[in-house]
């Protein structure tokens, strides 16, 4: 048979391959012979020459027509006369030859691409045009617009809109109808070196959905089936009478070939669907068609992985003679009649799996077959190859051919066990190892320049364990496998498998007659022990056509329960177990073969149990059968029961040099309870921080969607799924987290039940109501910031257009994906989620950056997070069962599996007896008999009950029932008999029974409890039914028990909680579809799932019934030491998902391993009212939210293998201390053997053994199914799980076959990466609407996604966070405020109210009666030199009393006083909360401020001009230039010259000006260093009044300020005075101001109107002002102050009659103490004036601030404006708040050397130094240099003046700062000045500041010295300095010498300052 068709084989090398194949077919029966073409080279078919491709592709363009009839010769219309018509050239002679055009630069319009025209007449070259993308179709055949718009290349002619004109044009010469399908069939690209070449075909074939394959050319077949994802067909209600005459069950969806993905069928009942149907958008312009019509139709699945539509419609039975087709319509052939009594006949039901070509026409009794298309769309979807590989031109990248996917399917067929289910995630990668394999060179070629992308590589992936090993080729030796190969090369495979796997192949006839010859066959029985049926069809000169025929009874059961949703098996099951056939199972279960029957025995053990109650007790009996049935173990096993002796390990590590004894005290510490429901764990905290900070990256993005400054507070609702348990879970973890409280929604200590239920919202039909009306009060709220959290969010992802009946199905979809959710900018989402595969599409709403993973506590070796406890999740389970040592905690049933095996086929050949009576009504037609689930439910239950009834001791005969239970299930019931027994406080295990099917679990619970009660046990234990609907109920007696284990003395508590039934020894049937979020207590240690479904292969699904078994093993051993707060680190991403993670290395490493605890024996108090709690015993920590430790991996690594130095070191470990471990097991083994080891004697002993006290170290142990446990404990090539390639979720589909594995390096963030490449959402997902036109990341900006393994603390974490936000929210509403007691307070003098109480105005006549306060009572000036007072009484030591505060104890001291800019930051503050009317900085920027910050729409930002301004002053001796920056919008209040726009002055109001819209002051705020931090926003302190702020910046920094204010106006400082310090600017200020009123005068005079009406004032304010108070004084309630707006401060102000007197306003500030005098205080005073000063520039235009001043600046003229005798006011009813700025301010000068290399720390000594002195110079102002050296040194250059108040310092028309010890007494020289009376005072020195001519000699005699007093006159120069002295005759008084003459230690470029001390004579 090999030589029979020439060419094809090597005659000698295949006999040789051949012969060594069955020799090794024969020598071994396990192992699987190497297939034969995989040895062979096969040659390709000479004939297939590149001209018989040619002629392919042209019969490809002839099939191209729609219809089978032969194409109707068409007319092309005649050429016009003159044009070109030479082939290739257009009709006006332009050459399209590619050929030709290859290297031409060829214009392309925007939107238009090169497409190659193929021309029937140039079969050598194609013509290039260019075409509208929009008209082409994508990769996958999709998006192509019906018509044509394109261009000619060679004339440049534009705008054809038909292609039939197009192909006129270029000579197309046509003998049939143009089409672009059948013309347009290249892309066109361009190479690297620059020429135009072909590359992809384009893709036309994607709608019609059928595969073109041509056997005589495999290289070049394409399959252009479209990927679309179902859409949704509508079924209408079937009735009892239409139920007969209802379509056959044909769906795209089965069992394990699906992995639980399902799909609707392909028709409706009666309906097949036809080509048409399936054809997509028609090529013409139908006039019925719209672009909406496309979802009535059905397409195929996009991946072998199609999810079903949600909810799935019901599938009916069908009459026999209603025809079936397959998804690519009804064939043309001959039907396929199903013979009668086929089920009845053979036992099952056949599945017909699709593949190649149409499925014959099925009819007859198609009711007994069932048809799927799945294994097509496999094939389909892995021929279609991504727009990757189709962009590099005319690729050799080819897809599989369909000879070789069919031989790849046979091979895979062939290895699978006789109990395997085939899955579709192997079988893909089959085809796709084969694929990369047969191009790995091209591949890796192409994806290099994708290395930079995000592309996945696809060329690594390994070899899946118990699947063939895939053969290897050579690039191009897929050719090989023709047509006429492939029957033999699939029979040779089928010869190793027996009758395993058949193959019937049809070389002459069509699949229809094998199909045919297939049915009746089976109807023979000839297959009954075939479980598969491969058929091939090779007719000559047709495609190749298969299907694949399953006929195993397990296969077919497995395959025909797959096929219903999980909701719909759920129902079938509660259907079936009504039915008689569940009553005739359950009676089979119930008989026990010669040992009779179990119902009479129980009720036997009944009778006995009356009878025997008055001699003994049930508990004297459990005993004994309790030691009976402890010596029953599990045979052929010497391993002790609990054999990972981990635990013990972990405990010698720790305590290496402790006792027997010791080792029990620690374990009771790890079994108490000392964890407070308050405290929050270091990891939990970390990742509450984690998410703020994201929450804070969103506010601080340039989007602007998240406004925290506007908010003032939090609210929140929980979302949760509708079960109970997680309601009232989730509730009370809310009331002891103290969220509530910090929130201020409760004012109690603790959060009642009924207060946080008001935050937590089960997602049923009731949830709506509170989700509108929390988005009600979102919208009404807008300054309060509500958080929406979706808990446990994967569990309903459904559309809402697909809720249907149930209106619970698409609730999160229809309310959070609302448009009034997405649009509130105050609402905020949070999905909280374990499993985050679902959520992680191509379409999410979840931006990557917005995802938080839960961070790896461990990190090279370091715990970062100090925890206490160690995570034990579905990583761990997976690593005990390959420790290699005792058993696994991961395990499975194997005779348990044996007995259902048994069952079923018993079952089956009954029902089989039985089928020819029976009438099958509804579902009961898809199953030949029970469902799985009931089989496997009901014989579970009664394991169970006879192990209950065996342990008991109720049967005398008891050790005859453990044959007819499984080991695992007996010992689990005696373990939870046991515990309970023998401790005295009862406490005992809880045994987790899963049965998802609510029916059945209520069943189970009947019958469990009725056997329970016939045994007497209702003390004993507890049987709990969990179902979601329904509340936790806990039978009186154990709730009694529970309140005295936690002390609770409420008589109506009852547990609402899984976490509460801690130690309760009870037996949970957890029910429902799904785990709902329900915690388990530690007290867990069995977790029966021998009952789940595994017919849904979803990595959510398998991960979320593995996540009940997760476990928080206490470890408070580790780092006793290193017990501190937990660390910040915040790592989600560093750390790998898999064990490379080092978190399970580190737990291995230190001994610490969770795998098992030691059979060791733990006390209890002996004594019935105590039990193993501590007396300070806490509620049990609720897994959720206190136990916290780190997992070893988020995803992945829950499914990993551990390094193979971790398993290697592990093994030793557990080797080592195995003979330890038995000696600490075997004396329980003899103990339970020993008839004097009965446990009543035990009972008097001192201690006694509580198991539950030693378990809550131990992890559950977890039983699974047999074929989930070979699915999960398999792994692939990469190390990872074969689980792990299973569709994340049955609402997503892959994206293409072409996927890469998962790699076990990939962190948290690259595998959502990688999901969000390769998912996308199916039609039913709520993200499958989420994709936006022209944008692929339409996240939502306010949408979170926390992620971390189940029971790990991730309730915890966020409600943390929910505490620390709002906390930020009030921090961010509140700022520090100096808040400081005025310094030297004259508290022994008596103080003169010269003002009435409440006075709104001050009077100038009663003004001026009042006395100035010489004394500074400011606290930022605590360090200066007080200025001389007569009045004033000084301290008790003689100096001022001052106020420090250090550290947070506040001292009174004396002197010396710490430095200035200690003071500075360490000055007293107090948080206070912003009001409505405060200041902010550029952090804040609310809705309101947008315009006023400058987001005004009729002005752009950057639209300000610069504008000069110049004047001159006589102090500075030239003309000042200023500049003003103006915004657009602020150019209304200036002047500006109309012909050239010279900016002429400042717009100033009149004073006549009334209006209550807006501030007549200008205000000037003087800044430098604060560009971000300066509180520059006055729009919500000015209440949105007009006004008019202008910054004076320094010119350096005018560039910075303005980029963060571009709405301000700024007064830029000449370049002079960069370097100058706040002095200037107010000089400059009020400078300029002056010289503007002047201008404004004039210009008012020239308008005929009075110069005094303009408004001299402006207001000079500093950068931290931020609030403003007004104080009422009641004189019988004493003084209340209210915050009050700057606008109301300055109109108050302004309308102050005679306020043109003043010369210069202020405020009083603020200070908590102020308060408590203010009700005695006067309300105006005089004094001096801080930070905010109103100043009448007209009044003091004769006093100038010291424009060389950095310090002092305004207290020195305050104290020159009062000598000039102009009013000082301050208005003491109104004080202004300062925000403490660390950050920039005048304050902050370093002062620095010249010389770089010299060290910068300059002492005050340095400051000054001798004339001609070789010095070091410092690069500072020398202004800067005197004040600060006079500060430092005063007391030192005036000693006599030190500490002495009685005798100041006279300092004469200057105020200089000397330090605190020293007391200055100003004099003013001017004439008629106001001084204080110096008669009879001495002073002890004389301080001469540039003395001008006002300072004479007789001016000088007026005042006193005491002997020695030290003068000091300071001047520019040293020749001033001397004519100074000389003209002052100084020299009469005073001595000096040439040693006392000094400078600032200056360069003479810096121009230093001189001064010459002397003493007086």
């Amino acid at each position: 048979m090999g030589n029979s068709h020439a060419g094809l084989l090597r005659t000698t090398r295949f006999d040789e391959v051949l012969h060594n194949y069955i020799e090794t077919s024969l020598r071994s029966s396990t192992a699987v012979p190497r297939p034969v073409f995989a040895q062979l080279y096969l040659e390709a078919e000479q004939p297939l020459s590149d001209g018989r491709m040619e002629n392919d592709e042209e019969d490809d363009d002839e099939d191209c027509s729609e219809t089978a009839s032969p194409p109707i010769p068409y007319l092309m219309k005649s050429p016009p006369k003159g044009c070109c018509t030479t082939d290739g050239f257009c009709q006006a002679g332009g050459d399209l030859r590619l050929s030709s055009l290859g290297s031409d630069p060829l214009e392309v319009p925007p939107g238009f691409t090169l497409v190659g025209v193929k021309s029937p007449s140039l079969p050598e070259t194609l013509l290039v045009c260019a075409v509208d993308c929009r008209f082409l179709p994508d990769e996958r055949g999709r998006h192509a617009l019906l018509g044509f718009s394109g261009n000619c290349i060679g004339c440049g002619e534009k705008g054809f809109q038909y292609f039939t004109e197009f192909s006129l044009h270029i000579n197309l010469k046509l003998s049939s109808q143009p089409m672009k399908q059948k013309h347009l069939k290249y892309h066109l690209y361009r190479n690297n070196q620059g020429v135009l070449v072909r590359g992809a075909p384009v893709c036309w074939r994607a709608h019609d959905g059928r595969v073109k394959v041509r056997g005589s050319s495999p290289a070049r077949r394409q399959v252009t089936s479209e990927q679309h994802t179902p859409n949704k067909v509508a079924h209408p209600p079937v009735s009892a009478g239409a139920e007969s005459n209802a379509a056959p069950q044909t769906t795209d969806a089965a069992h394990m070939l699906t992995n639980g993905n399902h799909v609707a069928p392909l028709s409706g009942p009666g309906r097949p669907p036809t080509a048409g149907a399936l054809a997509g958008p028609p090529k013409k312009r139908h006039k019925g068609w719209s672009p909406d019509s496309h979802q009535d139709t059905v397409k195929s699945p996009p991946s072998s992985s199609a999810a079903s539509l949600h909810p799935a419609p019901p599938i009916r039975p069908a009459e026999s003679g209603t025809p079936v087709c397959s998804s690519q319509g009804c064939p043309q052939g001959p039907p396929v009649t199903v013979p009668d009594q086929l089920l009845h006949s053979c036992g099952l039901q056949p599945v017909v799996f699709t593949g190649h070509g149409a499925l014959p026409q099925l009819t007859g009794n198609v009711k007994d077959v069932l048809v799927s298309s799945l294994l097509q769309t496999c094939y389909m979807s892995s021929q279609t190859l991504p727009r990757f590989y189709q962009h590099y031109g005319p690729s050799p990248i080819q897809p599989l051919s369909t000879e070789m996917q069919i031989l790849l399917t046979v091979y895979y067929l062939v290895q699978l066990g006789p109990d395997q289910v085939p899955l579709i995630e192997d079988l893909e990668q089959i085809f796709m190892r084969s694929w990369r394999e047969s191009h790995l060179s091209e591949i890796r070629q192409y994806q290099q320049p994708q290395t930079q992308g995000r592309h996945f590589a696809v060329e690594n992936s390994g070899v899946l364990p118990g699947l063939p090993r895939h053969p290897s080729f050579s690039p191009h030796s897929q050719l090989a496998v023709t047509p006429t190969q492939l029957p033999w090369l699939a029979q040779l495979a089928v010869s190793s498998s027996g009758d395993g796997v058949r193959v019937l192949a049809e070389q002459k006839g069509t699949l229809a007659k094998a199909l045919q010859q297939t049915f009746h066959q089976l109807k023979d029985g000839h297959f009954s022990n075939t479980s598969y049926i491969i058929i091939i069809a090779t007719p000559p000169g047709q495609e190749t056509q298969s299907c694949v025929v399953v006929t195993g009874k397990h296969q077919c059961r497995a395959l025909a329960e797959g096929m219903f949703s999980p909701s719909d098996s759920l129902q079938e099951i509660s259907r079936q177990l009504s039915t008689a056939a569940a009553q005739e199972l359950i009676h089979c279960c119930s008989s026990l073969g010669q040992d009779g029957d179990f119902d009479s025995l129980l009720d036997d053990a009944l009778v006995n149990s009356r009878d025997s109650s008055s001699s003994s007790s049930p508990a004297s009996s459990q005993e004994k059968s309790l030691k009976h049935t402890s010596s029953h173990r599990r045979p052929a096993s010497p391993k002790p029961r609990d054999s990972c002796p981990g635990i013990r390990a972990s405990v010698a590590r720790v305590w290496p040099e402790v006792d027997a004894r010791a080792y029990e005290v620690q374990l009771c510490l790890l079994a108490e309870y000392s964890v407070q429901w308050q405290e929050v764990r270091p990891i939990q905290l970390a990742v509450a921080r984690k998410l703020l900070s994201h929450v804070c990256a969103i506010a601080d993005s340039s989007t602007q969607n998240l406004d925290l400054g506007s908010f003032d507070r939090v609210s929140f609702l929980i979302l949760v799924p509708p079960s109970e348990v997680t309601f009232q879970q989730t509730v009370l973890q809310l009331c002891t987290s103290g969220v509530l409280q910090e929130l201020g929604s409760v004012d109690q200590d603790r959060g009642s039940q009924q207060d946080a239920e008001q935050y937590v919202v089960k997602m049923d039909v009731r949830a709506r109501a509170r989700i509108d009306g929390f988005i009600q009060e979102a919208s009404s709220n807008s300054y309060t910031l509500h958080i929406l959290v979706h808990d446990h969010a994967h569990w309903d992802i459904s559309s809402g257009s697909y809720s249907g009946s149930d209106n619970s199905i698409g609730l999160v979809d229809q309310l959070l994906n609302s448009r009034q959710v997405k649009d509130a900018p105050n609402i905020l989402i949070l999905h909280v989620t374990s499993f985050p595969f679902a959520l992680q599409t191509q379409c999410t709403r979840i931006s990557p950056y917005n995802e938080i993973h839960w961070p790896s506590s461990f990190s090279n070796d370091v715990d970062l997070y100090h925890e206490k406890t160690l995570y034990f999740g579905v990583s761990e389970l997976l690593e005990s069962t390959r420790l290699g040592v005792g058993l696994p905690l991961m395990r499975c049933d194997s005779s348990f599996e044996q007995m259902v095996s048994s069952l079923e086929e018993k079952y089956e050949r009954q029902t089989c007896q039985q089928r020819d009576t029976a009438v099958n009504n509804g579902f009961s037609s898809r199953f030949p008999e029970l469902h799985s689930t009931v089989i496997r439910t009901t014989l579970l239950i009664q394991h169970y009950c006879v192990a209950l009834m065996a342990v008991s001791g109720r049967v005398s005969d008891s050790h005859n029932l453990q044959k007819h239970t499984s080991v695992e299930t007996l010992e689990m019931v005696q373990a939870l008999l046991i515990a309970a027994q023998q401790c005295p406080a009862h406490h005992g295990h809880m045994l987790l029974l899963r049965i998802p099917s609510s029916a059945m679990a209520a069943w189970a619970h009947r019958r469990l409890s009725r056997v329970r009660r016939q045994l007497g046990l209702e003390d004993t234990f507890e049987i709990i039914l969990g179902n979601p609907g329904h509340a936790l109920s806990v039978s009186a007696s154990f709730t009694d028990q529970i309140k005295v284990w936690l002390k609770i003395q409420d008589a109506g508590w009852v547990p609402r909680t899984y976490l509460e039934l801690e130690a309760l020894p009870c037996i949970l049937i957890l029910s429902g579809a799904e785990p709902l979020g329900e915690s388990l207590p530690r007290s867990l240690k069995y977790c029966d799932l021998r009952v789940i479904s595994c017919s849904y292969l979803h990595r959510t699904t398998l991960e979320q019934e593995l996540g009940l078994a997760a476990y928080l093993v206490r470890a408070e051993s580790r780092a006793r030491d290193n017990c501190g707060p937990g660390s910040d680190v915040l790592d989600s991403d560093g750390e790998k998902l898999s064990s490379t993670d080092n978190e399970e290395e580190e737990m291995h490493e230190t001994g610490e391993s969770p795998l098992s605890s030691g059979q060791v024996q733990q006390s209890c108090p002996n004594s019935a009212g105590s039990s193993c709690f501590a007396a300070h015993a806490t509620p049990p920590t609720y897994s959720d939210t206190t136990q916290t430790a780190s997992p070893n991996q988020n995803r992945l690594s829950a499914l990993d293998h551990p390094p193979p130095a971790l398993h290697k070191r592990t093994v030793l470990q557990n080797q080592a201390l195995l003979q330890d471990h038995r000696q600490t097991a075997q004396p329980r083994l003899r103990q339970s053997k020993s008839p004097s080891s009965d446990c009543s004697s035990g009972a008097s002993s001192p201690s006694q053994t509580c198991s539950w006290a030693r378990g809550v170290i131990r992890p559950p142990s977890v039983l699974l199914p047999r074929s989930l446990y070979d699915i999960i404990t398999a792994s692939d090539g990469s190390g990872l799980p074969r689980c792990t390639s299973f569709l994340p979720h049955m609402s997503v589909a892959w994206a293409s076959s072409f996927r890469p594995l998962l790699s076990k390096m990939m962190t948290c963030t690259e595998q959502s990466l990688y999901y969000r490449q390769w998912t996308v959402p199916q039609s039913h997902h709520m993200d499958s609407n989420n994709r936006t036109e022209g944008r692929s990341d339409n996240f939502h900006p306010r949408r979170l996604l926390l992620s971390g393994p189940p029971q790990v603390g991730k309730t915890g974490a966020y409600l943390h966070f929910l505490g620390i936000l709002s906390r930020m929210l009030i921090r961010l509403m509140e700022v520090d405020i100096y808040n400081e007691e005025d310094i030297n307070i004259n508290s022994a003098s008596e103080e003169v109210f010269f003002n009435p109480v409440n006075l709104p105005w001050p009077n100038a006549d009663v003004l001026k009666s009042a006395p100035f306060d010489y004394t500074i009572h400011d606290p930022k000036y605590d360090d200066i030199s007080a200025v001389y007072c007569p009045g004033f009484r000084p301290g008790p030591s003689g100096t001022l009393s001052r106020v420090v505060l250090c550290g947070s104890e506040v001292k009174a001291v004396n002197s010396p006083a710490p430095r200035q800019e200690d003071v500075y930051l360490r000055r007293r503050t107090t948080r206070i909360k912003l009001s409505k009317y405060a200041a902010y900085n550029t952090y804040h920027h609310c809705e309101q401020c947008h315009q006023y910050l400058g987001f005004n729409p009729r002005y752009q930002m950057h639209e300000s001009t610069l504008h000069a301004f110049s004047f001159t002053h006589l102090l500075l001796g030239e003309e000042v230039q200023l500049f003003f920056i103006i915004p657009r919008s602020k150019e209304h209040y200036f002047r500006f010259s109309h012909p050239g726009g010279r900016l002429e002055s400042m717009r100033l109001p009149l004073t006549s000006d009334l209006s209550t819209d807006r501030i007549k002051t200008p205000i000037f705020t003087p800044t430098t260093g604060r560009h971000e931090h300066g509180l520059f926003n006055l729009f919500h302190a000015m209440d949105g009044a007009a006004h008019l702020h202008i910054l004076v910046v320094k010119e350096y920094e005018m560039a910075i300020y303005k980029k963060y204010w571009p709405n301000h106006i700024m007064l830029v400082l000449p370049a002079i005075f960069n370097g100058a310090g706040i002095g200037a600017a107010h000089f400059l200020i009020k400078e300029l101001s002056h010289h503007n009123l002047e201008l404004e005068r004039s210009r008012r005079v020239e308008g005929c109107g009075p110069a005094a009406e303009v408004w001299p004032f402006i207001v000079v304010a500093d950068d931290s002002c931020v609030m403003w108070n007004a104080v009422d004084v009641d004189p019988s309630s004493g003084a209340a102050e209210r915050a009050v707006s700057l606008k109301q401060v300055l109109q108050h102000m302004e309308r102050c009659p005679d306020l043109t007197h003043y010369g210069l306003c202020g405020l009083r500030k603020w200070s908590s103490w102020g308060l408590s005098g203010l009700k005695q205080a006067d309300s105006f005073s005089r004094g001096h004036l801080h930070d905010f000063v109103l100043l009448n520039v007209d009044r003091c235009q004769n006093v100038q601030y010291g424009q060389n001043r950095f310090t002092c600046h305004d207290v020195d003229f305050a104290l020159r404006l009062h000598s000039t005798g102009l009013l000082v006011c301050r208005f003491n009813r109104f004080s202004v708040m300062k925000k403490q700025i660390p950050i920039g301010g005048f304050r902050t000068f370093v002062i620095k050397t010249k010389v770089t290399d010299v060290p910068t720390s300059v002492g005050p000594p340095q400051y000054v130094c001798a004339p001609d002195s070789k010095h070091l110079f410092l690069a500072t102002p020398a202004q800067l240099l005197l004040e600060k050296y006079l500060q430092n040194t005063g007391h030192k250059l005036f000693p006599l003046g030190a500490s002495n108040y009685s005798h100041p310092v006279l300092s004469v028309d200057c105020y200089l700062n000397l330090g605190p010890e020293v007391t200055v007494c100003f004099v003013s020289s001017r004439p008629h000045s106001i001084n204080i009376s110096t008669t009879g005072l001495l002073f002890s020195g004389l301080l001469l500041c540039f003395p001008d001519s006002f300072v004479t000699p007789c001016f000088l005699k007026r005042f006193s010295f005491i002997k020695g007093a030290t003068l000091c006159v300071i001047s520019a120069d040293r020749s001033s300095l001397r004519q100074t002295v000389v003209r002052l005759e100084l020299e009469e008084e005073w001595r000096f010498r040439l040693s006392d003459e000094f400078q600032t230690a200056n360069a003479k470029e810096d121009r230093p300052i001189f001064f010459l001390t002397g003493r007086h004579i």
